[in-house]
């Protein structure tokens, strides 16, 4: 496998845990519950792009928000990776959405762009992940990356409905599960470069 083949690939297993997939689904089917799935959809559409323009704006930000500050990328590796591990734990443990607001196409920002599918923990790794790539080549395949995890997300939500027939509420919990154990490694693989790097 080429180079920027191998790239594109790992970023986009990253990304794609990053985003929460399962967990978001599950909110999602929750908060969207009583309406109707013509207007579920526009919900799931509008909610893919805001996540898109949200994830690139941060992936774009990191090297002039660490620049403006005066933070070292190492010290935000550990920061982030550290806020990473919280989020894993809470994903393993189990976490309860209990918004249920009168319009439904009013969630589609907030809370289900920012803090459910990127929130404090995903931020801070999108703005490492951007600022570690400093050739062209790297934030071009990035950023196509970020593109197919956002809307592999997007998929799932516009599949929902049948996802959660097939495997029940209990799967999408096992799964969400499952994508807090190899958050909490991405945490930990994160805070062990920033770790070394900064004592090298």
């Amino acid at each position: 496998m080429n180079e920027p083949s191998h790239l594109f690939i790992s970023t986009y297993i990253r990304l794609f845990f990053l985003l929460t997939p399962f967990f978001v689904l599950s909110v999602f089917l929750s908060l969207t519950r009583d309406i109707p799935p013509a207007r579920r959809r526009t919900v799931a559409a509008w909610l893919t792009f805001d996540v898109i323009l949200i994830g690139l704006v941060l992936y774009f930000l990191g090297n002039a928000i660490f620049s403006v500050f005066g933070i070292t990328l190492d010290a935000f590796r550990v920061g982030a990776g550290a806020l990473l591990f919280l989020s894993a734990v809470d994903l393993v443990r189990g976490t309860e959405v209990t918004v249920r607001p009168d319009d439904p196409d009013s969630i589609t920002v907030v809370p289900l762009a920012i803090p459910i599918t990127i929130g404090p923990a995903t931020t801070g790794a999108l703005l490492v992940m951007g600022a570690e790539v400093t050739s062209v080549w790297g934030k071009i395949v990035g950023c196509s990356a970020l593109l197919a995890a956002v809307l592999s997300v997007g998929m799932l939500l516009f599949l929902g409905t049948s996802i959660e027939r097939i495997i029940g509420c209990t799967g999408l919990r096992i799964l969400s599960k499952l994508t807090g154990l190899v958050l909490a490694a991405l945490a930990a693989q994160i805070v062990f470069t920033g770790v070394r790097n900064f004592l090298a």
